[in-house]
């Protein structure tokens, strides 16, 4: 995949045409992913997620990806962008008056059956990178990468061990952040 993406970044067509196929499939397992933890009524579908991603990668001035790791988690996190942006602005228009909820059982970052504010969990995220970075990123890609704890290992480079500790650690700081943000109901 790094030589398709360095040939087609150096305006190889074929390269290019060979590549696209590859990258999409790879979106498609994403999407598949990403969307099993939405709420059954959600708007966006598989596919328009898979193209507003693939835009928005294609976008990215420079975009190199160095291996199929790479590139997993810099499409994790562009879906998360996606997902995250198509929640703020479902919000926007109810003017807080629907969150957007997803249920978070499959990944079990809360309680089971709990849901999540998508938008609360993309804050709460961002202040778990100020705090550590790397568990942050192991959310990030379990939780919208879809990624299993042998995979997340690998991409980043650590043991299973430490990811599944990082990602016990920041289950239980993200289900206190969430429950403290969520207020009395």
């Amino acid at each position: 995949m790094s030589r398709l993406v360095a040939q087609s970044a150096a305006g190889d067509a074929a390269a290019a045409a060979e590549l696209f196929p590859i990258v999409y499939e790879e979106l498609r397992r994403l999407a598949a992913s990403a969307l099993r933890r939405e709420r059954t009524d959600h708007t966006l579908q598989p596919t328009a997620l898979v193209h507003e991603a693939f835009l928005r990668l294609a976008e990215t001035p420079g975009a190199s990806w160095e291996n199929r790791a790479h590139f997993v988690a810099v499409a994790a996190r562009v879906m998360r962008r996606v997902l995250v942006d198509h929640a703020r602005g479902r919000n926007a228009l109810k003017r807080g008056n629907g969150e957007i909820r997803v249920p978070l059982d499959d990944v079990d970052v809360a309680a089971v059956g709990q849901d999540v504010d998508l938008v609360a969990l993309d804050d709460a995220l961002a202040r778990l990178a100020t705090l550590d970075e790397r568990q942050a990123r192991i959310v990030e890609l379990r939780f919208f990468g879809g990624l299993s704890v042998p995979e997340t290992a690998a991409l980043i480079g650590a043991s299973e061990r430490t990811v599944k500790r990082d990602w016990q650690v920041a289950r239980a700081w993200l289900t206190r952040e969430l429950s403290s943000s969520a207020g009395p109901s």
